[in-house]
């Protein structure tokens, strides 16, 4: 399964984002099956996390049905460490065309940090599957309705920062496809059976919207 089918998947199953920033190695195997027995397939080690690519790698190995990768991505230069460490999921804070073009030749999966319409325009250009809102808590839900209303349909928005299951509601009434969930669901310390709990709250939070 190419990382573009398992992407296609694991977003149109739950499309939430695990943002794991603080996970050890040691860790990963543990709050990846946490995770994923709830029925997460986006994994997201960020790269100033302890040893990032150790921690991918173990995931990507354990988790092989999951679309696993990096977030905090800077320089095309990262995105090949994570390539070579089994990751498919490229997510960074903004947006950086190098960036997106070397995932996108890799054939990774590209979420890119904007907070304008310019650089939401420039990165759907130079070909990133997906849009990250961040930081969520300097925007608004008023601010995806209006940039969904000008952007491509069928582009994806992604509000990351201060996402919890009580104000997933407004944001997905506004048009927002999908969440990047951190602290709320995984902070380090945070053991597997609590972040399995978290992790069953959110999808019960994002179930319930789908429903109404």
């Amino acid at each position: 399964m190419t990382p573009a089918d398992k992407f296609s998947a694991a977003f149109a199953k739950l499309p939430l984002v695990a943002i794991l920033r603080g996970l050890t190695p040691a860790e990963a195997p543990a709050i990846g099956e946490a995770l994923t027995r709830a029925g997460f397939g986006l994994l997201e080690v960020p790269l100033n996390s302890p040893q990032p690519l150790e921690s991918i790698a173990l995931l990507a190995k354990t988790h092989p049905q999951a679309l696993v990768g990096a977030g905090t991505v800077l320089t095309a230069e990262q995105v090949r460490d994570v390539h070579d460490a089994g990751g498919q999921l490229i997510v960074s804070p903004n947006f950086n065309a190098e960036v997106v073009t070397e995932a996108v030749q890799l054939g990774m999966i590209c979420l890119t940090g904007i907070a304008t319409p310019t650089e939401a325009f420039g990165a759907i250009a130079a070909g990133a599957q997906g849009l990250k809102l961040f930081p969520a808590e300097m925007a608004s839900p008023a601010v995806v309705k209006a940039m969904k209303a000008v952007l491509p349909a069928g582009t994806l928005m992604l509000p990351v920062g201060g996402i919890t299951p009580d104000n997933m509601a407004a944001w997905r009434a506004a048009g927002a496809d999908g969440f990047g969930i951190g602290s709320a669901l995984y902070k380090p310390g945070k053991n597997a059976s609590a972040v399995h709990e978290s992790a069953i709250e959110f999808i019960a939070s994002y179930a319930g919207l789908i429903r109404a």
